[in-house]
C-alpha cells in the first residue's frame, strides 16, 4: 500500500497538466483512471511485493532467533517453507486469473482514458505495409495515416497458387465508418479469366476486407485490453495476416503466466536470504533483496527486448530469466541453514 501511494503521487505529478484541463472530470480522474490503475499496477508487480514481504518478515523472525528456535527443536526446512509455498500459490493463482480476465476487462477503461485525454497523440508511423487478409489475398500500403483512416499507394492481389488472378491499384483507400467499408480512390487494376486479361478502372469503389483501422492503433494498447482467449485468437489473425506486431502480442501472452509463476521463485529465494541471522539485521536482508528484484527486473526487460526484435522467440524471453533465478533459487536454497 505505501508503494502504491508513492506511485500514485508520482504519477499525478506527471500527468497534473493534463488532469486541470476543464474537459476532465475529478470522477473521471478517479474512477476511470486510478481504480483501474491501482489493480494493474499490484498484479503486474505482485512478484516483486511478495519478495520483499517475505524478506522483511523472515528477516524479522531471524533477527529474533525465531528461526534457530523451530530448526532446533526438530523442524524440517522444508516444513518451514510450506507455508511460504501456500501463500505463494494463492497469489500465483489470483495473480494469473487477474492477468487473464479481470484486469484486461479494467484496462480497456483506463486505456480509453489515457487515449482520450493523456496520450492521444499516436501517429503510426511504419511504411510499406504488406498484410494478408485471405487465404491467398495480399494487401500493401505505402503508408498510413491513423488520423484520418486513409492509406496511400494501395494495391491488392489474389493468388490461385503462385497464378495471378486479379490485382488492383489505387492512389488511396480511405475507412468509411458509416458503412465500416473501405472506399478505393483513382483505381486500376486487371483480372486474368480463362487465360484473358481484363482491364478495369475508376474514381471510386466501394469494398470489404478482412483490416480494420484498429489494426493500425497502439499495439500495446489493444494486447492489454485482451482476455487471454481473445488473444490468442487474435495472435492466429495477425499470424496470417503477416503483421509485424506478431513479436509483441506473444510477448504480452507468456508475460501473463511467466510473470505470476516467479511467485515461487523469488519466494524461495527470499526465505534463503533473510533466513541467516547476521548483524546487519532486517536492513542488511531488504538491501540484498531489492537489489536482486532490480537485478530480475532488468534481465527481463532485457530478454524482452530481444524478442520485440525477433532475435529470440517470445516464449524463449520471457522465460528466460525465471529459468537463471530458479537455478539460483535452488542454489541458496541448499545454502540456507538447515
Amino acid at each position: 500500500m505505501l508503494i502504491i501511494l508513492v506511485v500514485i503521487v508520482f504519477d499525478i505529478s506527471e500527468k497534473i497538466e493534463d488532469f486541470v484541463k476543464p474537459d476532465i472530470t475529478v470522477q473521471e480522474i478517479i474512477f476511470d483512471y486510478y481504480l483501474n490503475f491501482i489493480p494493474y499496477f499490484v498484479n503486474l508487480y505482485s512478484y516483486l511485493f511478495t519478495f520483499i514481504a517475505v524478506i522483511f518478515f523472515t528477516a524479522r523472525m531471524a533477527s529474533r532467533s525465531e528461526i534457530v528456535a523451530m530448526l532446533s527443536s526438530g523442524l524440517s526446512f522444508n516444513r518451514l517453507l510450506r507455508p511460504y509455498f501456500i501463500g505463494a500459490t494463492i497469489i500465483f493463482l489470483t495473480s494469473l486469473f487477474l492477468n487473464t480476465y479481470l484486469i484486461p476487462v479494467a484496462n480497456k477503461t483506463r486505456l480509453n482514458f489515457m487515449m482520450k485525454y493523456i496520450d492521444n497523440n499516436f501517429v503510426y508511423s511504419t511504411r510499406n505495409i504488406h498484410r494478408q487478409v485471405a487465404q491467398g489475398t495480399f494487401v500493401y500500403m505505402e503508408s498510413y495515416n491513423n488520423e484520418s483512416n486513409t492509406g496511400s499507394r494501395f494495391t491488392i492481389e489474389k493468388f490461385n497458387g503462385r497464378d495471378l488472378q486479379f490485382k488492383l491499384s489505387a492512389r488511396e483507400i480511405i475507412w468509411d465508418s458509416l458503412t465500416s467499408r473501405w472506399s478505393i480512390i483513382d483505381y486500376s487494376g486487371r483480372y486474368i479469366k480463362q487465360n484473358k486479361e481484363h482491364l478495369i478502372q475508376g474514381i471510386k469503389i466501394d469494398t470489404t476486407l478482412n483490416l480494420n483501422p484498429k489494426d493500425f492503433s497502439r499495439a500495446e494498447s489493444r494486447m492489454e485490453s485482451m482476455t487471454s482467449g481473445e488473444l490468442n485468437s487474435f495472435i492466429e489473425d495477425e499470424q496470417t495476416k503477416g503483421s509485424d506486431n506478431v513479436q509483441l502480442y506473444e510477448i504480452e501472452k507468456y508475460k501473463r503466466l511467466a510473470f505470476p509463476f516467479a511467485t515461487f521463485i523469488l519466494t524461495s529465494i527470499g526465505v534463503s536470504v533473510s533466513s541467516r541471522k547476521n548483524r546487519g539485521g532486517v536492513g542488511r536482508h531488504l538491501g540484498v533483496g531489492i537489489s536482486l528484484s532490480f537485478i530480475f527486473i532488468f534481465f527481463m526487460q532485457w530478454f524482452m527486448s530481444y524478442a520485440a526484435t525477433g532475435v529470440l522467440p517470445a516464449y524463449i524471453a520471457v522465460w528466460v530469466p525465471n529459468g537463471i533465478f530458479a537455478l539460483i533459487a535452488i542454489y541458496m536454497l541448499r545454502k540456507a541453514p538447515k
